[in-house]
């Protein structure tokens, strides 16, 4: 097979396609020029791979762009039969890591302090670091007061799980109450799928309570 990705467009396309289809987490634009000799514009390269999408609409997997590149993934509505090849369950998260997260996205940049005053109880350390080694939140800096509390704000991969590109495209806030949260329990591909699907209530369905509890206590995660 001699490919020429430099001078001939589908040639590029299939060396494109091969990538994206090896790679584990997504590749950026950047990582995709890597791959060949002679500089490839930015025009080319996303001209080639909105083909390489359009070529692959209707079939059970699609190339999307998300917050940390490009990658291919399966349709939302494929879940119910891909999962019957699966004997283990995803990580469930408990409504407290749920709400903590929902707080975080919607009202970054927050400190521990902030999503205690929201929640109306004390955040178990151990939910900030479940999260933050998940790669879905990070300290992003510091506010100006004594203590200076670390500032918290979400990642380019909690985009990415969510097959999103930019906090943008997260249900609108007014639509879905004063905050919102998962309903018990929550799995980060169910949230995708629902923000994939028109049809489907939003990713964070229920409203938490806004009333402290006398004398609030740390929650386990």
């Amino acid at each position: 097979m001699n490919l020429q990705p430099s001078d001939n467009p589908d040639d590029l396309k299939v060396v494109l396609e091969a990538a994206l289809l090896a790679a584990i987490e997504p590749l950026t634009p950047a990582e995709l020029k890597r791959m060949f000799e002679h500089e490839l514009s930015n025009e080319t390269l996303r001209r080639a791979l909105d083909e390489l999408r359009a070529a692959w609409h209707g079939r059970g997997v699609e190339l999307i762009q998300v917050a940390d590149g490009w990658r291919f993934q399966t349709r939302a509505e494929m879940q119910p039969w891909l999962s019957r090849l699966k004997n283990e369950k995803p990580p469930r998260y408990s409504r407290a890591v749920l709400e903590t997260l929902a707080i975080i996205a919607y009202r970054q940049p927050v400190t521990r302090g902030d999503i205690e005053d929201v929640r109306g109880v004390a955040v178990n350390p151990n939910i900030i670091k479940a999260l933050e080694e998940r790669g879905w939140i990070e300290a992003i800096g510091h506010r100006d007061v004594p203590g200076r509390p670390a500032l918290f704000g979400t990642t380019g991969h909690f985009l990415s799980d969510l097959g999103l590109r930019t906090l943008s495209e997260l249900p609108p806030l007014e639509e879905l109450g004063t905050l919102v949260t998962p309903d018990e329990t929550a799995l980060i591909p169910e949230l995708r799928e629902e923000l994939q699907d028109n049809d489907a209530a939003p990713a964070f369905g229920a409203v938490i309570e806004t009333a402290a509890p006398a004398g609030a206590v740390t929650e386990n995660i």
